[in-house]
């Protein structure tokens, strides 16, 4: 294993110890995301973890076009350029199942799926997430957590079987899948609820079984987290804050199964002391997404009306007018999450937590918008007066000398206050 695989393959020894330490899951395929992340990780001397999930990249290529070699490739040459080891590198798969193919059947989504873990595995992927939650067509609903077992273990053989063949790093597991499926929750925050005792510890004791029936032990050896949902989640317009107190019972479990930690979804937008709680009390692996790619929407909005002000051009579309098209275009990726009025839903499109946006800009037309914008500020210092105006949560760090007040740097400046709140949260 890499350096910083084998830290983080400790992870539950550490915690078992006495250690109150955890690390933060960057589930971005956003280039500037990933640059941001591999920047902060240089500059900290700290281990970076991101993490691709199914259906943004896969052995069909997702919603980025990228297969799994190819994502790597691409993190690996901005690791390069911010000067990150490479064994302070961590690559992730998050959500590895049928999700993408749930309509099909269930033996031609899980073959779909197998081929997709494979690809992950041979890549050099080495953290690995089982997710076999969601029912496919044939399937009955709810699905038989034995199934989702039998399925995850069924994936893990194929990913054992990836690195046998490859010579690669022996990859570390999560499993559990109590949280809304990849893209978001549907149903109302008020029905979210912290995940039952005796539900974390069936889920382990369910994938062990299932495991050991097909000859892998030594792969069970390497799970080390169990996705479980601690009562955090945001919505359009809401964020529900970690409460310790109703997880104690929760966290109790921990002290029964020393090899895990519990790995919390949805944190985005949490209060700082939240995660620090959430670390604390033992869910040492914290994903964040949107939070990301809302802050980087941010920026890239104000950078938009920056340029109106500083390079006016009549021929070039303000940003946001250019996204509204892209969105309105394309809008399998916001209609099933975004209700209301025609207005409402306009405002949710742009500027709701779940940052749905996030979804379109790899998009042609949004990189050529984009790219018109950043070539009108090209490297010149934006006045500071603009910055407090139009991108006004930058404007301390920019005082301070924090952030470059260039286009570039006040981008990566947005994504880098949200990862300093993280690696707070994690002690890293």
């Amino acid at each position: 294993m890499s350096c910083a695989t084998k830290r983080f393959a400790a992870i539950g020894a550490q915690r078992a110890a006495g250690g109150k330490g955890g690390i933060t899951s960057i589930c971005s395929a956003h280039p500037l995301v990933i640059e941001a992340a591999l920047r902060h990780g240089a500059l900290h001397g700290a281990d970076v973890l991101i993490e691709a999930t199914c259906n943004q990249v896969n052995h069909e290529g997702g919603y980025t076009g990228m297969a799994p070699a190819a994502f790597r490739r691409l993190v690996e040459t901005h690791a390069r350029t911010a000067d990150l080891p490479l064994d302070r590198l961590i690559l992730g798969g998050d959500h590895l199942g049928p999700n993408p193919w749930k309509h099909d059947s269930a033996a031609e989504a899980m073959r779909k799926a197998a081929a997709m873990i494979d690809a992950y595995a041979a890549a050099g992927f080495t953290k690995l997430h089982l997710d076999t939650s969601m029912a496919c067509a044939d399937d009955p609903v709810p699905l038989p957590d034995e199934t989702i077992a039998a399925r995850a273990a069924e994936l893990a053989k194929v990913a054992e079987a990836a690195i046998a063949r490859t010579g690669g790093e022996k990859p570390v597991y999560i499993i559990g899948t109590e949280v809304p499926v990849p893209g978001g929750a549907l149903e109302p925050l008020e029905h979210m609820h912290v995940t039952e005792p005796a539900d974390a510890l069936r889920t382990v004791e369910v994938h062990r079984k299932a495991f050991s029936r097909l000859g892998l032990d030594g792969a069970f050896d390497r799970v080390v987290g169990v996705v479980v949902q601690p009562g955090v989640e945001f919505g359009n317009a809401d964020i529900v804050a970690y409460a310790t107190e109703k997880a104690t019972e929760l966290v109790a479990v921990l002290e029964r199964m020393p090899q895990f930690v519990f790995e919390a979804h949805s944190t985005d937008y949490q209060p700082s002391e939240a995660l620090g709680m959430l670390v604390r009390d033992g869910f040492a692996i914290l994903k964040v997404g949107p939070w990301l790619t809302f802050a980087l929407r941010e920026a890239l909005y104000g950078l938009s009306l920056i340029a109106d002000q500083m390079v006016p051009d009549p021929s070039r579309e303000n940003l946001q007018a250019a996204m509204e098209r892209v969105m309105l275009a394309s809008p399998e990726n916001w209609r099933n999450y975004y209700s209301g009025t025609s207005d409402e839903q306009r405002l949710q499109r742009h500027f709701s937590f779940s940052d749905r946006i996030r979804y379109y800009w790899l998009a042609p037309e949004a990189q050529r918008a984009t790219a018109a914008v950043l070539a009108a500020l090209g490297d010149t210092e934006i006045p500071r007066p603009l910055i407090s105006q139009f991108i006004g949560h930058l404007d301390v760090d920019v005082g301070a000398g924090r952030i470059r007040p260039t286009a570039h740097g006040l981008l990566l400046g947005s994504v880098t206050r949200v990862l300093d709140i993280y690696r707070k949260a994690t002690n890293q």
